[in-house]
């Protein structure tokens, strides 16, 4: 495998840039033929005329190559040291001219075999591209880096007319029509007015169905919006336009930020490697994040759906108009706008429980990447595949860093912050350094400390301790970073421990009445430890830390039961009422995890009180808000708050013996709300705030009362589920349908797995919910009910939803990837290595399953470990991708 590694510090400017590129793409059926004209200008502030021309490539027949300049006919460039060289990565070009020329190369692909869905490929009777990270090279020759900021001024597509009848491109279509030399074939024309670089350039052909409508900005331009599909799903892209509209309008009005083309398409592909691509005026989005309707779609789907619609319309300013300077740079656009579609859905729904979704994300998916062998900043150092770096921790932890700016600068420095960005970089590839400069420099404040969110890998820990001093009325907070000790787990040579800025924001609680005596205040801890002293005060307080989850950290703070259970009573901040209930949770689980009989549990009357004045709550109008303060935290975060070695089998069967205990022991409170929320004869489907919440607290009391797996339990699960199919809600069939298949013996569990299927009708994201739920299923013989399924007939490796609606999914149950004979770890080595010869960005993503080993207990690890040698023995044959993914996790094995 290739083993280049790139460091952060080497950045240099290419010795050319290219200043327009025009491109010929003809498809035909197995071939398809690019053409590029590439006008390149010396790069004179780092290289001298005459300096070689680099060009990436992969993948590409090169059929021929010229030199255009100075007004003379073009010349073929020949090959050898004074002309053109091939390498492994692409071509190298000399003896170019001292002043401006254009090259003009032409290749040919064949997307038909391109099974790594980079670049052009075909996909469910369209071709699709994706270019983001390095796709491009995979197209034609090109300096294949996002500091390359190119005018595309025509880019033609041709196609025959009955096999793609749909052509789109990026920008504003300049010319169509029906080809002259073959009228079975046409072609369209498009011209982008902006500069991009070559990882925001799409095209589409295909067969395609649509939906269109249209947009007035605020400075009254009229855009022309269109969503499209395969046509069989046309009636599943409402969703998806309307989310649109209320992002366009979302950014206007909160950033001051229009649209700036005439067009802008989306298009739903079923056949792509991650969620959704930014192109400039033409999305590309995976079918999982565009097709909805209430009877193919959950609740959580369409909010995921509205969200990463806004995420890649807002990329249009923050990514597509002032993009990144080289890839380490990539949480300046990820991060950021991650950040923005946060605002958005909190802004279009509860801002309370986007905040307690966002934070469950963190701690499940990112907290246990910077505590494993993966752990990097933010703008990571070095990378061999830069596919591997679209982690939790460049998007999520990156849209926390961003969060703090403006909780330390308010929401009004944020935004002036956000205007002096775009003033001085519009049309421009910068640094995340530019980002904070503009922030500090518009607010008139030294974020030089800030620097190291951007520096330091692992989670930051943060100890409070508390002193009342009862004469003086006064109530001080001790805050105590601990210096790199998120960092312990990692290489020393990659450490970085230093003071941080860490914005605690911090209120205070009367214990009596429950009322704030202190209201939210932002505590900018910058040295290792600092004290904070609150006067006026009558008694000792309650303190609420960590508002609003202020700061990606860890804290610790010796809370007792009753605080716990005071503060999910009565605490004024929505997140931290969910927290303490999750602490109270976790403290539950840990407690069960360490008894000498993990699945007997008794529960502590303090804890069934605090879950049953949460269950009883009439007052409170958010029902998401209690449905999650009532969920248990994940195997993965509680996994992670955790010393090793760690059994975590042990661990799952603690957690699901607490949850059986809750169940039980408020059975009657769980029943009648249950009951309360259920619908009524007739009762319409909607999909709103309150409706939502009403189905998510409903189905978390199925999930309690469905815990002990009796007849009781399979006859409500089958009750909903009958009814659900019956309404067309498929947020309350597929809630029903995953208890079900948790009781394989019982008769109404098969059957309703053949109802599930038979319904879905051959609609891919149905049948990925039907694998998916199979595949996660807490059952003893879950493993070989998985191996099953990868026989299915509907099961291929080549589809990324279909193949992590599987392999994915089991990877994360515990019971069966982690049982104790390594079976589950053998059957997930052999996967990754069937799949990286397939695809090896998604290859490298499963072979992450093995990064927790060094946590595990002595026995798993053994077995593990043995897995991840045998895939570091393949080194040689394994892709760039999954190789640096192995490289890293089997250092120490």
């Amino acid at each position: 495998a290739p083993s280049l590694e790139k460091f952060r510090r080497d950045y240099r400017q290419p010795n050319y840039w290219v200043r327009e590129v025009r491109l010929d793409i003809r498809i035909f059926d197995g071939t398809t033929t690019v053409e590029a004209l590439l006008a390149c200008e010396l790069n004179g502030s780092v290289a001298e005329p005459g300096a070689a021309l680099m060009l990436d490539g992969e993948d590409l027949k090169l059929e021929s190559i010229e030199l255009l300049a100075d007004g003379a006919a073009s010349r073929p460039v020949a090959e050898g040291p004074h002309g053109y060289q091939l390498t492994p990565d692409g071509m190298v070009i000399n003896g170019l001219p001292r002043t401006p020329f254009t090259l003009k190369t032409r290749v040919s692909i064949e997307p038909e075999k391109n099974t790594h869905l980079s670049g052009l490929y075909f996909s469910g009777g369209m071709y699709c591209t994706q270019m983001e990270a390095e796709g491009f090279r995979r197209f034609t020759y090109f300096p294949d880096r996002p500091d390359v900021m190119s005018r595309y001024t025509q880019v033609r597509v041709e196609a025959d007319r009955a096999r793609c009848p749909v052509l789109l491109g990026n920008g504003n279509k300049t010319d169509e029509g029906i080809c002259e030399h073959d009228t079975s074939r046409h072609f369209a024309v498009f011209d982008d007015p902006f500069a991009k670089p070559c990882y925001l350039f799409a095209v589409v052909a295909g067969k395609l169905g649509g939906i269109h409508d249209a947009f007035t900005t605020a400075s009254g331009r009229k855009v022309q919006l269109a969503v499209f599909s395969e046509p069989e799903n046309v009636d599943q892209l409402g969703h998806a336009m309307l989310s649109l509209k209320k992002a366009m309008r979302w950014d206007e009005e909160r950033f001051g930020l229009e649209y700036d083309l005439d067009t802008y398409n989306i298009v739903a592909v079923s056949d792509f490697n991650m969620g959704a691509m930014e192109n400039k005026g033409l999305n590309i989005f995976n079918t999982a994040l565009t097709l909805a309707r209430p009877d193919t779609a959950t609740d959580s789907d369409y909010e995921r759906i509205e969200g990463v619609i806004g995420h890649e319309y807002f990329h249009n300013w923050t990514g597509n108009r002032v993009t990144c300077r080289d890839w380490f740079q990539l949480t300046l656009k990820e991060g950021l706008t991650v950040f923005r579609d946060q605002e958005f859905s909190g802004d279009m729904g509860s801002a309370a429980v986007k905040r307690i979704e966002e934070v469950r994300i963190l701690r499940a998916r990112q907290f246990p990447e910077d505590g494993g062998p993966m752990a990097h900043p933010i703008r990571p150092e070095s990378y061999i595949a830069m596919d591997n770096f679209y982690t939790a921790t460049v998007y999520c932890k990156g849209a926390e860093v961003i969060r703090m700016y403006q909780t330390l600068l308010g929401r009004e420095g944020f935004r002036k912050g956000m205007d002096l960005y775009f003033k001085r970089h519009d049309g421009s590839a910068v640094s995340c350094d530019d980002f904070r400069a503009a922030m500090a420099d518009a607010n008139g404040r030294d974020l030089t400390q800030f620097e190291e969110w951007y520096c330091q890998p692992g989670t930051p820990q943060v100890e409070v301790r508390s002193e009342w001093d009862a004469g003086a009325g006064a109530y001080t907070l001790t805050l105590r970073q601990r210096v790199g000790a998120g960092q312990a787990h990692i290489p020393e040579e990659r450490r970085c421990g230093r003071p941080m800025l860490i914005p605690v924001v911090v209120g205070l609680l009367d214990r009596g009445t429950g009322r704030e005596v202190v209201p939210s205040r932002v505590l900018e801890l910058t040295e290792p430890e600092q004290s904070f002293r609150f006067g006026d005060l009558s008694a000792e307080p309650v303190p609420s830390l960590l508002r609003d989850f202020s700061a990606p950290v860890k804290l610790e703070y010796p809370y007792t039961d009753e605080d716990l259970a005071f503060l999910a009573a009565h605490d004024t901040d929505a997140f931290n009422r969910w927290e303490a209930a999750q602490s109270i949770a976790s403290t539950l689980v840990k407690a069960q995890y360490a008894a000498e009989q993990p699945d007997e549990c008794i529960l502590p009357p303090t804890a069934a009180g605090a879950f049953r004045r949460i269950l009883t709550d009439r007052d409170t109008e958010d029902l998401s808000l209690l449905a999650y303060a009532l969920v248990l935290p994940t195997d993965s975060t509680i996994f992670e708050t955790m010393a090793p070695p760690i059994d975590p089998v042990r661990l799952h069967v603690a957690r699901r013996a607490v949850r059986k205990a809750l169940g039980s022991a408020l059975h009657n409170d769980f029943l009648q709300r249950y009951r309360e929320l259920s619908p009524a004869p007739g009762e319409a489907l909607v999909i709103d705030g309150p409706s939502v919440g009403k189905r998510r607290l409903r189905n978390v009391c199925l999930g309690y009362l469905a815990a002990a797996r009796d007849d009781v339990a399979a006859e409500l699960a089958s009750a909903q589920f009958d009814e659900a199919r019956a309404r067309g809600c498929m947020t309350d069939k597929l809630a029903a349908l995953s208890h079900l298949a948790e009781m394989p013996d019982r008769p109404q569990s098969a059957a309703a797995l053949k109802a599930f299927y038979e319904d879905a009708a051959g609609d891919a994201l149905v049948v990925n919910k039907w694998f998916s739920l199979q595949a996660s299923a807490d059952i003893p013989d879950v493993l070989p009910r998985v191996k099953a399924l990868l026989e299915h007939p509907d099961f291929t490796l080549k589809n990324p939803n279909r193949l992590r609606s599987v392999v994915s999914v089991f990877a994360m149950n515990a019971p069966g990837f982690h049982d104790a004979s390594g079976a589950g770890y053998e059957l997930m080595s052999s996967l990754v290595l069937a799949v990286d010869k397939l695809n090896p960005q998604v290859a490298s993503k499963l072979a992450l399953c093995f990064s927790s080993w060094a946590k595990l207990d002595l026995g798993r690890q053994q077995v593990m470990k043995q897995q991840l040698l045998a895939l570091r023995a393949q080194e040689s044959s394994l892709s760039k991708d999954t190789f640096e993914v192995v490289s890293k996790m089997s250092k120490g094995v």
